[in-house]
């Protein structure tokens, strides 16, 4: 490096790490789920009013199943959150927002995946911050929770892992390589369709303009250790539940199938899982990756 480059160097990076010091500062303090209402009645009454929220709210319900008795997943997206997920590579992963009502007791908690915690997790060129609102108006509310505070700011997240060694966002499963996107898609479908490995198809949504498709998959009880209830079973311990982070999303892009790696998925859903927990489902990860293959038509 030549004289002037080094001292042009040595002047301007206490300035860029400044800027990015005080960007960091300015960021929000993120947390995993809102939580919209806590309730009275019935699940299923619950559940009923809340999808119609939805979609008077704008949303287009994209599918819905109980992963187990105390519990419904319904997938919801938009024009603007489909169009935001097809600004990068593997955006398509955040198409669809989970919203989750579950039987806590005599209560019935509504709660969905924080869109910006969301956006930062998967590298999206967006925040997501008019779809948070857009959410919270539908279903009358928005109090963040599942991590400890004061939380985590977006370029934390950009870089999530559970410790050291463990996969990031960039660390996916490779499920399977086709000859088409077309073949492909074929492929889950017919994966599901048959219920390969206990699993269910759950939504499918496709990217606009790009050859991508996100499939929501249930685990359901015949996946064993990996199966959606037994896994939440063992980790979701706390009063407010975080069933927001079902169902589990298989990727296709072009004539690839892919699929976030279960130890930065459930990681990033769980922020606060401590190692003695996360051992619990110490099996998980890789009994997902060998029913997602299944399902994905791989070797």
């Amino acid at each position: 490096m030549a004289p002037l480059q080094r001292l042009l160097t040595s002047l301007l990076l206490p300035v860029l790490l400044l800027v990015s010091s005080i960007a960091s500062a300015e960021q929000p303090w993120l947390k995993p789920y809102n939580m919209a209402s806590q309730n009275s009645g019935s699940m299923a009454e619950v559940a009923k009013a809340t999808t119609a929220a939805l979609k008077s709210g704008g949303f287009d319900v994209v599918g819905s199943y109980q992963p187990y008795a105390t519990a419904t997943v319904i997938g919801v997206t938009n024009d603007a959150l489909k169009k935001a997920a097809a600004k990068t590579e593997f955006g398509g992963y955040g198409a669809v927002i989970r919203v989750a009502v579950t039987q806590v007791g005599d209560k019935v908690q509504v709660s969905y995946v924080n869109p910006a915690w969301m956006a930062a997790s998967f590298k999206m060129d967006s925040d997501l911050t008019a779809i948070d609102k857009q959410l919270a108006a539908a279903l009358g509310g928005s109090a963040p929770y599942g991590a400890e505070d004061p939380g985590w700011k977006a370029d934390q997240l950009d870089e999530f892992h559970f410790t050291v060694f463990m996969p990031y966002f960039d660390d996916p499963y490779e499920l399977a390589e086709h000859d088409s996107y077309d073949a492909a898609v074929k492929a889950v479908e017919a994966g599901l369709a048959a219920g390969k490995g206990g699993t269910a198809k759950v939504f499918r949504v496709d990217i606009p303009g790009k050859k991508q498709t996100l499939f929501g998959v249930a685990l359901l009880k015949d996946a064993g250790i990996a199966g959606d209830e037994d896994i939440m079973t063992k980790i979701d311990l706390t009063d407010k539940k975080q069933t927001a982070h079902l169902p589990y999303s298989v990727l296709v892009s072009d004539g690839n199938v892919y699929a976030l790696h279960a130890k930065f998925s459930i990681a990033n859903a769980f922020p606060d899982l401590d190692m003695s927990t996360f051992f619990k489902i110490s099996d998980a990860p890789d009994a997902i990756e060998a029913i997602l293959t299944k399902v994905a038509g791989g070797e």
